[in-house]
């Protein structure tokens, strides 16, 4: 037998330790564990938490513009709770009753100085911005259209003239309109506030005038609401 060299000796080990890396790639990707079972059971249930939400979501709509009946009115605090303010369903765009009168809704806020002087803003016109945000707007949002006008008609609603919530979902709506007033002031100006203000002028709309008949010359009353200052709590709202 012939003698085998340093060279060979060494190519041999090294195609051994080749083969040996290509087995143990193989076993490691045939032996690789899959998604970690807690991963799979979370999204399990997040996946069956979507479905019933959904479920429950509809449901609760459905009974909400469904003709009366004994499950509506059974569980109407629960219905009211999940429908308002967010999610609320009415026939409008079958049957539209037209606006009679046009609403400016301003806000201004104050802030306490550390001397305790308190500094009142200029007053900022939330109407005339979402105006502008519709105006040659081809799709307006809805959000822009008409969370701030639903917002002081439901308010007005609850609310009567006394400003003071007589019910759980008349302070809900007093929080939103609020809410609404104190992200928008926010937006518009910079440095912190500890409350706002909002103002309501109210200007009836003309009826059409009959042909030939005089145009009425005493022009329609406008209505000037304050509603009281509201806090800002520490996270803004």
């Amino acid at each position: 037998m012939g003698r085998t060299g340093p060279g060979q000796v060494l190519g041999g080990t090294e195609s051994v330790n080749a083969m040996e890396s290509s087995r143990q790639r193989a076993d490691d990707s045939i032996t690789a564990p899959g998604p970690p079972r807690t991963l799979a059971a979370t999204l399990v249930v997040a996946v069956a938490l979507c479905l019933a939400t959904s479920l429950v979501h509809v449901l609760l709509v459905f009974l909400y513009v469904a003709p009366p009946n004994q499950m509506s009115q059974y569980y109407s605090r629960q219905i009211n709770a999940w429908i308002y303010p967010l999610f609320e369903q009415n026939w409008r765009l079958f049957a539209p009753d037209p606006e009679s009168v046009t609403r400016q809704i301003s806000v201004r806020t104050s802030r306490t100085s550390p001397d305790g002087a308190t500094q009142v803003g200029e007053w900022f016109d939330l109407t005339a911005m979402d105006d502008s945000d519709v105006e040659h707007n081809i799709f307006p949002s809805h959000t822009t259209q008409n969370m701030l006008r639903r917002a002081w008609t439901s308010y007005l609603e609850l609310q009567g003239a006394d400003d003071k919530p007589h019910s759980a979902r008349a302070l809900m709506l007093q929080k939103y309109l609020r809410n609404i007033a104190v992200e928008r002031a926010a937006a518009h100006q910079s440095g912190t506030f500890d409350a706002v203000q909002v103002r309501v002028i109210t200007r009836p709309i003309a009826a059409p005038s009959t042909p030939g008949a005089p145009r009425p010359t005493t022009p329609a009353a406008v209505d000037t609401r304050y509603l009281p200052w509201w806090k800002v709590t520490p996270n803004g709202n």
